[in-house]
C-alpha cells in the first residue's frame, strides 16, 4: 500500500516566506497541479492538511469533495476547529479543513477534538488493514506536548495497525517527538530525518508518518515538488499478512 502525506496550503501555492496573508487569495488556478500530483503518485491512502472546504479561495467548493470526485476515492473531512472554538465563527478560518481519502471503503471514521490548542484536530479512519490517524498540531510547544499526550490515548486504544500522519509542527526540533514514538511504540518512516519545510529551501522536519511495528516500510520518498510550503511524504508499506510485492514501475 502507499501512503501520502500533504499540507497543501489551502491549495493556493503561496511560496514565498513570510507571506502568510498570501494564504487569502484565491486557489483555482493552482489546484488543478495538485490534483495531477496525486493522480500521479497513485496512493492507496491520503492524509490533506489545510484542505479548504468552501469558502471565496476556492469559489465555495470544497477541495476534499473535489478531489475524491476527480480520483474516485472515498474520503472523509472536518474543519479543524472545534464547534465552540473561536475559529469557526470567522470568516474563511470556518472552511479551513483536514481530510483524509481513501482507494478502499473507510469502514468508519471519528473526529477527535484535543482538549489543547486553536487547531485540534484528530481523524481516525478505519480501514480494512489499517486505522489511519490525520493530526494537524498546535503552534504552541506546550499546547503540541498535550495534544501528543491526547493523542497518545487515541492510539493506544486502538486494536488494528496503526498509521499518525501530519503536520505536528516540531518548531523546536523532533525531540518533541520522542517520547510519544517510545511510549507507543510507532516508528518514524522518515528514519534519515530528512527535512520537509519550507518546501523551496527544506531545514525542518515538521511532517510525519509514523507506523505499527507490525506494518513493514517498503519505501519512504520526500518528492521535491512546489506545490505548498510544505514538502509531501510518501510511504510504501505492507500490512501485517500481506504478500510482498515489488512496488510497481513508472510512478515510485
Amino acid at each position: 500500500m502507499r501512503l501520502l502525506l500533504h499540507n497543501i496550503q489551502y491549495g493556493t501555492g503561496r511560496l514565498r516566506r513570510f507571506a502568510w496573508l498570501e494564504t487569502l487569495t484565491r486557489s483555482t488556478r493552482h489546484f488543478p497541479n495538485i490534483t495531477r500530483f496525486l493522480r500521479h503518485m497513485d496512493p492507496d491512502i491520503i492524509g490533506l492538511v489545510e484542505v479548504d472546504a468552501g469558502s471565496f479561495r476556492t469559489e465555495h467548493k470544497n477541495q476534499a469533495e473535489e478531489l475524491a470526485n476527480d480520483l474516485d476515492y472515498y474520503h472523509c473531512h472536518r474543519v479543524k476547529y472545534p464547534d465552540n472554538g473561536l475559529g469557526r465563527r470567522v470568516p474563511v478560518l470556518n472552511k479551513q479543513a483536514n481530510a483524509v481519502l481513501s482507494r478502499e471503503p473507510i469502514l468508519r471514521s471519528a473526529f477527535h477534538d484535543f482538549d489543547t490548542g486553536f487547531k485540534s484536530l484528530a481523524i481516525e479512519v478505519e480501514l480494512e488493514q489499517v486505522t489511519f490517524f490525520l493530526v494537524h498540531l498546535a503552534l504552541g510547544m506546550r499546547a503540541r506536548q498535550r495534544q501528543l499526550g491526547d493523542l497518545y490515548d487515541l492510539v493506544q486504544g486502538c486494536d488494528k495497525p496503526r498509521l499518525v500522519a501530519g503536520d505536528f509542527n516540531t518548531l523546536t526540533g523532533v525531540w518533541e517527538m520522542r517520547m510519544f514514538l517510545r511510549a507507543t511504540g510507532l516508528k518514524s518512516a522518515n528514519t534519515r530525518h530528512a527535512p520537509t519545510f519550507p518546501s523551496w529551501a527544506p531545514c525542518r522536519e515538521l511532517d510525519f508518518i509514523c507506523h505499527d511495528p507490525s506494518i513493514t516500510p517498503i519505501r519512504f520518498k520526500i518528492p521535491r515538488v512546489r506545490l505548498s510550503d510544505h514538502l509531501p511524504l510518501m510511504f510504501d508499506f505492507e500490512p501485517p499478512d500481506t504478500p510482498r510485492q515489488p512496488p510497481q514501475d513508472g510512478t515510485h
